[in-house]
């Protein structure tokens, strides 16, 4: 069947401590679950009941199994996974010290499985919606491959970019910001928080102003995430802002996936721009108050009933 939310990109073994509030060389236990950001996303699409292939590769090692098994347990499809004969699948391990500092250590060299995409055959044209992550495009083969497959589809929506910015995986800002803009000449949306969002544009502005700037180089919609400060969108004459879904942090790095798979949810859904949001800041905030990522993205009842008590 005709996938409706296609990830491309990053994939790894997350293992996040099971003890809070202390560094790495302190902690006594670890979780071992399914990340990476586009990862996460179709696995939060999939959690919402959409149809979520990732297009990704792994190692040819243990965990590159656990990767296809743990996907499977999600529902989401993995026949899009490649092996890389000779790379490793990904590692990464985080220190949590809620609210809002979560430092991450990858274990991605000399290189990541994920970077040697070097084809995707026509399920990117084919798929419902497209998401594309800035770190696909930091090095080759994947950039060129990303961006073939955007500019093979040709702006027909949906095609979701996300702006997924980490200096550990780039020469400079300006390097990432040159190609993120690149992506967005063939995106209908665009979704970032502030520092990314500073990044593509190359310069600091106003939630608002920021928005528009994002418009004006080529996506219908953009969505910048401010944490704490709820999100901002605009779309057209449309500006939306929503403001932040009160909980108790546990760890907030799997939120901007789970956002990401709920406003893929909305956009397909067709729903009017403030109900998309409000839903996707409520699944990010239902993701922060846990302690997984993919393990711990929220049914559609679970954001409803967040929303309604809210």
């Amino acid at each position: 069947m005709t996938p409706e939310v296609l990830t491309v990109g990053r994939v790894s073994v997350d293992l996040y401590p099971e003890q809070s509030g202390v560094p790495l060389a302190d902690v006594r236990t670890f979780r071992k679950m399914l990340g990476g950001s586009p990862t996460n996303v179709a696995v939060a699409a999939a959690r919402l009941g959409r149809r979520a292939p990732v297009v990704t590769k792994v190692g040819e090692d243990a965990f590159g199994e656990y990767v296809r098994r743990a996907l499977g347990g999600f529902g989401v499809d993995a026949s899009f996974v490649g092996t890389h004969p000779t790379l490793r699948t990904p590692l990464a391990f985080c220190e949590i010290f809620p609210p809002d500092r979560f430092p991450l250590l990858f274990y991605r060299e000399p290189k990541a499985p994920d970077l040697e995409l070097d084809e995707m055959g026509d399920v990117a044209s084919e798929a419902e919606l497209l998401w594309t992550t800035g770190t696909g495009l930091s090095q080759e083969p994947s950039r060129s491959t990303t961006l073939a497959a955007l500019r093979r589809r040709g702006r027909r929506p949906l095609v979701v970019h996300d702006l997924d910015y980490r200096p550990v995986f780039w020469a400079s800002a300006g390097e990432a910001g040159r190609w993120n803009r690149e992506a967005l000449a063939h995106a209908t949306a665009v979704v970032g928080n502030d520092e990314e969002v500073t990044v593509t544009l190359g310069d600091e502005l106003s939630p608002e102003d920021s928005a528009r700037a994002l418009l004006e180089l080529g996506p219908d919609l953009a969505v910048v995430k401010r944490g704490r400060e709820g999100v901002l969108a605009a779309s057209g004459d449309e500006l939306v802002e929503v403001e932040p879904v009160e909980v108790e942090v546990v760890n907030g790095l799997g939120a901007g996936d789970a956002f990401g798979g709920a406003l893929c949810h909305g956009l397909l859904a067709g729903w009017p721009l403030e109900r998309t949001l409000r839903f996707a800041n409520a699944a990010g905030a239902l993701v922060a108050s846990r302690l997984g990522c993919a393990d711990d993205m929220p049914t559609a009842n679970e954001v409803e009933e967040l929303l309604c008590a809210a």
